[in-house]
This record gives structure tokens, sequence and C-alpha cells, in this order.
């Protein structure tokens, strides 16, 4: 092999090259280049396979002579490359729309919240919220529930291992949002209309209808002369906006050791009309809410300024009602995080 001769037409060749791609190139023409001299197969290759077997009097200067060409041709490749990139950078169009990333939205059981207290705010009610490290005087004691009732024992609630205080008794996790009823009351001379909505906790066995946490909204109202009569017109306003204008409801007698008369509430089936279904077990009738007139054992826990006055009080459970409007079968895909789900809401 000539390889001076060879070294010389791929320096005459690369040249050549520069004159003619010196204003255009594609990437796709440039790798077919890079590939024709500088692959397994092309000329520069050769060179390198020849210094193998060169006189030894000419591979000192072959070598040089091959590593140089092949340098010329890397950075000319290298250089058309960084050009074309950034020419391309250049005149990309900045006026179209960038392919946006996935946003994130309120979490379906934070949407049912204020919808349900948007709902109540309408009939003049405050909003409030309360610690959920309650202790058992406002727990427990402060709404008649004696120290006999099971969920006054260390298996049926979350105590937790703080020093008790001396008069408000054990620190625990609440079970319920009713104790800002007497906190509030406290605070505030009557009248008073308030809702509370907020996390609460109950040692249940997790299930397609249970779990050890879940959101309750506790609503109350106390004013002179409050009547039963009262505590249903707000509530079937409640269910009129909620769920659907000619709902109906009905009360059944219960018993909640903070009101006195108690019941539970019901709603006519939405998708039988009352008429029966599956859904409601064949009665007409799925239950929502509990509910009644404040104990009159509550008031004496409050200030003497609430003496002569009445009230009512509600609970509801925000999953259960937030599965009811949307026919969610199971309470714990609101805790799973399966963005298949939440993301239809």
């Amino acid at each position: 092999m000539d390889w001076k001769k060879e070294i010389q037409i791929l320096e005459e060749t690369l040249e050549q090259l520069k004159a003619r791609y010196a204003d255009r190139i594609d990437l796709k023409t440039l790798e077919e280049l890079r590939v024709k001299f500088l692959g397994k197969k092309g000329p520069i290759k050769a060179l390198f396979d020849f210094l193998k077997i060169a006189p030894k009097d000419e591979k000192r200067e072959l070598g040089q002579a091959v590593n140089r060409i092949k340098g010329l041709f890397e950075s000319w490749i290298v250089e058309m490359r960084q050009s074309l990139e950034y020419h391309e950078e250049e005149i990309r169009d900045l006026t179209v729309p960038s392919r946006l990333p996935s946003l994130g939205h309120r979490h379906i059981i934070t949407q049912t919240i204020d919808e349900i207290t948007s709902v109540f705010k309408g009939l003049g009610f405050a909003i409030a919220t309360g610690p959920e490290i309650e202790q058992e005087y406002y727990n427990f004691t402060a709404l008649n529930i004696d120290i006999t009732h099971p969920s006054r024992d260390a298996f049926d609630t979350f105590y937790l291992k703080i020093p008790p205080d001396k008069k408000k008794g054990k620190f625990l996790l609440r079970s319920h949002t009713s104790p800002m009823q007497v906190r509030i009351m406290e605070a505030i001379s009557p009248p008073v209309a308030a809702i509370v909505p907020g996390r609460v906790y109950r040692p249940d066995a997790v299930d397609a209808s249970h779990s050890f946490m879940f959101h309750q909204i506790e609503g109350f109202l106390v004013d002179k002369a409050v009547k039963f009569s009262h505590l249903k017109g707000v509530l079937l306003e409640f269910a009129r906006r909620y769920f659907y204008e000619d709902v109906k409801l009905r009360f059944r007698p219960h018993y909640f050791p903070f009101t006195e008369p108690s019941a539970e509430v019901d709603i006519s089936c939405q998708l039988c009309k009352g008429e029966g279904c599956s859904a409601c077990k064949q009665t007409g009738w799925i239950e929502v809410l509990g509910c009644g007139m404040i104990h009159p054992n509550v008031f004496k826990h409050l200030p003497s300024e609430y003496e002569g006055y009445t009230g009512f009080a509600f609970g509801m459970g925000v999953e259960r009602l937030c599965m009811l409007k949307y026919g969610i079968p199971d309470i714990r895909l609101f805790y799973s995080n399966d963005l298949r789900f939440l993301s239809q809401f």
C-alpha cells in the first residue's frame, strides 16, 4: 500500500467535503460520512490495519500521519454536528405549545368536605376546626358519655402516652369532631351555629366500609326556643343541595349520649326513588347521618349564659356521603393513592 498517497487522497477528500457541505448538511448525511470514513470498513481503519504490518522504519511516520488524518475527520464531524444542533435550537418555534406536565388537584375527600361546608355556610353556619389530640373531658365527659361507656375503654380508643391533665383527664386521638361543640360554646356567647370538619380515629378493623381513620363533620345550632323541626328543616335543605332536589328524609329514633331525643336520618334512594333496589337493600332508604336535640346534661358543662337555651346537633361521615353520591363501593379506595381512581374526580 502506498500509504502516503492514501493520506493525501483523504486530506483532499476532507477539503472537498468541507467545501461541499459548508452551508447545507443534515445529521443523517453527517452520520453516513462518519461511518464511511471512520467506520470499521473505512479507509482510515484500513490504514490502521496496514500499520501492523508496515516496515519498522515507516511505522512511526505512518502512525503519526494516520492519527492526524483521523483527528481531522473527527474534529470536522463534531464541529458540524454541534453547528447543526445549535441551528436546530435557534430555529425551533417557541410558540408551539409544549407538553404540559400532569397537574394534580384536590383529593375527592377534600372536595366533598368543601362542598358540604359550602352548603352549611350558605345556611348561616360558621366553619371551625379543632385539635385531633383531644382530652377525655371534651371527647367524653362534657358530651354526657359516662365512664362506663364502651368507647372509654382503652381498647376502643387511641389513648396517648402523655401525662394526663388533672382536670381534663387523659389525652387521646379524638373519636369524633363533637368535642368542638363544647369548646366553641365555652369561647362564644349564644346564639351560635357552627360546623366542624376534620379527621377522627377509632380502632376499627379496616374493611370495605370501615377505617381506623376517617373524616367527620359535626354541626350544631344553639339559640332561644330551638326545636326539632328546625333541625329537620336544616337537614332537608342540606340533602336537597348535596344529593338531589326531590330527596325525602326519614328520621328513625335512636340513642346518642349527647342528644335527646336522638335520631338516625335516612334519605330516599336516588337510584330507585324509594321503590327498592340492591343499593338500598330493597328498603328504598339509605342511612346518612345521626342527629338530635343537644342533651340537657351537655348544657350543664357550659357557661351560665347558656341557661335557657336549646339547640340541635348532627354528625355525618364524609367518606360515607361521598360513597353514596358517587357510587364508590370501598372506603379503602380513598387512601390507596391509586391515580386511576383519584383522577376520576
